[in-house]
């Protein structure tokens, strides 16, 4: 059974978004060579991107046009390359290669895909998606990076008032940049 990951980039406050859409500046107080060679493993596991629509919008004008050092060019051709779910009532198109939009049920369509016989399925970013998944009980696993940064402004991941959910620590990993790896999954 394939499982649903979360994976997020935090601030040591719990923001995964500063105070405007796709602040995202924290990201280089972790990024280097041990989040990309995360980035790529976890890419080469995965059968489906899982993405809202608002989080699909910002990675494809990101992924479609990137061409940086030799590790990014393995990132955005994995991420070009991999089949990507996009949940949306409004988007009508997309122009990302390998993109299905979906409309309805999304918990349901997850349940489908996570019964199938396959590999992982990554949610980045997608707050609004993600809030719907973990209350439906849907991720297997949550691998969140803590970046060493306190934004005191932001968008916090996890919002108050969600429900209480407790969870199991896999792992922690330090990484060289001061940030650490968490990866947790259900009890």
């Amino acid at each position: 059974m394939g499982k649903l990951i979360m994976w997020n980039i935090i601030t040591l406050d719990g923001c995964f978004e500063g105070s405007q859409k796709w602040d995202l500046s924290f990201h280089s107080f972790v990024w280097g060579k041990e989040l990309e060679e995360l980035s790529i493993e976890q890419l080469r596991s995965a059968d489906y991107l899982v993405f809202g629509r608002v989080t699909y919008e910002g990675m494809a004008a990101y992924w479609t046009k990137a061409a940086g050092e030799t590790a990014e060019q393995e990132v955005a051709q994995l991420m070009n390359r991999i089949p990507k779910l996009v949940f949306s009532k409004t988007l009508k198109s997309a122009d990302w290669n390998n993109t299905t939009i979906i409309s309805e049920n999304a918990s349901g369509e997850i349940q489908k895909l996570k019964e199938q016989n396959g590999k992982d399925m990554y949610v980045f970013g997608s707050a609004n998606l993600s809030e719907t998944f973990i209350k439906d009980n849907l991720f297997d696993e949550y691998r969140i990076c803590i970046a060493p940064v306190i934004l005191g402004s932001g968008r916090p991941l996890f919002r108050q008032g969600m429900a209480s959910n407790s969870l199991s620590l896999i792992s922690a990993r330090q990484l060289l940049t001061g940030g650490v790896v968490l990866k947790y999954s259900k009890k």
